[in-house]
């Protein structure tokens, strides 16, 4: 055997994770294939080699002509970015290799993306984790999500590999709202660009606010697993040592035949206590310790703080008389989620959503459709004051980068602690448990001399008639994030749904 065929992986893009032996195969090559954009960090090693550049799209033709160089005795380097076992030209390779080829083959391998980027954001890596390649020219759209759903369903932490592309948009969407189905909104999440090259970028983040984020072919998401925790600028999933104080996979028991509250507001949790008052055997589900801290208690009213996701919420409505969705208006995802769930469980589906605070004359209001528009209207005013909760605070700093912004948050450590990590000072941080009044509002924008407000249509309930009224006192513009669209047959009032339940019962 004359010839050899080195497969050789570069790493990420930095001649200094290049791997020596690597390194050697690359300097003592006669020839080398590959993507031109591989050899830019490997330049440096390139001296008087034959250099062969298949485009980009021609995967196939760089394996058969470094097979074809082997062959004809020729040491060829046969080059990946990352590790050429992973997503790369390797299978290729071995597909079209005679079983006893007449030259030798070595795989030498390298940094993965997955690894690369995840040193770069901490350790969200140190327990089980999947990789996810979101191209359909390597496999079936519905494999993808099927496999997306399997891994969300296990909650493993999860690195997605071609995230974006101009032609393939809305695919990754899909997988974050697969993803939501099973893991929190609030599962911490790392996004890296451009890993170990020019123009590297590297933020911490969550699921839900990945659903407004905007990606590209250069870009790696990393999704953690439920224990997986921010800290400061890092994220990390803790290694285990059979001390990890985990949810059970299965929901904790459940009174059989109850009325399932789902609030977060304190609209819902004052519906909980009435239906319990009035006899109803009540199980409420809270979506954070908070949540819990401030339920109300009844001995007919049992809270439920068990494992987030659909399965498990699937589990655990089974056999209750009704859902009651009192989520916060805005809350799209939990409620699309209940609905279904109603829907395939045959249980009773109710949602009390609250009355608009808008009034008929809108003057004085700038209404929008998102918080994306909103910043962009707000970037000119100055100081900012952002009142929509801590799940917009990223997409809000993102959309307008720069802004003097202040926040009133819920006084939960791990929600102050992503405000600080993000970049807010502690002097522009109030952490309260609203709603609040026209006064406090007033006085509170005054000390900060405020310049532009920004909110949701929270209504009476959330306080906004309060802001609308500080606002205009003050003189100040509020900028109001529009609504998602209703729940069909929504009830307004707590009266209303309750008639509605009963009547419900009574033909059961």
């Amino acid at each position: 055997m004359t010839g050899h065929l080195s497969l050789v992986s570069v790493g990420p893009g930095d001649l200094s994770l290049v791997p020596e032996r690597a390194r050697q195969a690359l300097v003592e090559a006669d020839v080398i294939v590959a993507y031109d954009l591989y050899l830019r960090w490997v330049a440096p090693l390139i001296t008087s080699q034959e250099v062969l550049t298949p485009p980009l799209t021609q995967e196939k033709v760089r394996a058969q002509l470094a097979i074809q160089k082997a062959g004809e005795g020729k040491r060829v380097a046969l080059v990946s970015s990352g590790d050429i076992g992973v997503y790369a030209m390797a299978g290729l390779v071995f597909e079209d290799l005679p079983e006893e080829p007449p030259f030798g083959v070595e795989v030498i391998p390298g940094i993965t993306s997955a690894t690369a980027c995840a040193s770069l954001l901490g350790s969200p890596l140190t327990h089980d984790f999947a990789t996810l390649s979101l191209s359909d020219l390597l496999c079936p759209w519905e494999w993808i999500e099927e496999r997306a759903r399997h891994i969300a369903q296990a909650d493993l932490a999860c690195v997605l590999y071609n995230v974006q592309s101009r032609a393939r948009r809305e695919g990754v969407y899909r997988v974050l709202r697969l993803m939501l189905e099973h893991k929190r909104p609030d599962t911490v999440c790392g996004v890296v660009r451009n890993a170990y090259r020019e123009d590297q970028e590297v933020r911490v983040t969550t699921l839900e606010a990945l659903l407004s984020d905007e990606f590209d072919m250069l870009t790696t998401v990393v999704i953690g697993n439920r224990f997986t925790t921010r800290k400061g600028r890092w994220m990390y999933t803790p290694r285990g040592y059979n001390d990890w104080r985990g949810e059970e996979v299965a929901p904790v028991s459940q009174p059989e035949g109850a009325v399932w509250v789902f609030s977060g507001t304190r609209d819902g949790n004052a519906l909980a206590l009435r239906l319990a008052e009035e006899g109803e055997r009540v199980t409420l589900s809270v979506a954070s310790k908070l949540g819990a801290q401030v339920a109300p208690k009844h001995p007919n009213l049992h809270l439920y703080d068990g494992p987030p996701g659909v399965e498990a919420r699937r589990r655990a409505l089974r056999g209750a008389r009704a859902i009651v969705d009192a989520t916060h208006p805005y809350a799209q995802a939990i409620t699309a989620q209940l609905r279904e769930l109603s829907a395939e469980l045959n249980v009773p589906y109710l949602r009390l959503e609250r009355a608009s605070g808008l009034p008929q004359d809108t003057t004085g209001l700038t209404l929008v459709d998102d918080i994306d528009e909103a910043a962009r209207v707000a970037s000119h005013s100055g100081r900012v004051f952002l009142a929509t909760g801590s799940k917009d605070l990223e997409t809000f700093l993102h959309a307008a980068p720069g802004a003097d912004v202040f926040v009133r948050l819920t006084p939960q450590p791990g929600v102050l602690e992503r405000a600080l990590s993000l970049g807010i000072r502690p002097d522009r941080i109030c952490a309260m448990i609203g709603p609040f009044t026209r006064e406090f509002n007033v006085a509170q924008w005054r000390a900060w001399n405020i310049g532009a407000v920004v909110t949701k249509d929270s209504g009476d309930v959330g306080g906004f008639t309060a802001k609308r009224e500080a606002a205009r006192e003050l003189g100040l513009p509020l900028i109001v994030v529009r609504r998602p669209a209703p729940v069909p047959g929504a009830f307004h009032s707590g009266d209303e749904l309750i008639a509605a339940l009963q009547t419900l019962m009574e033909h059961a």
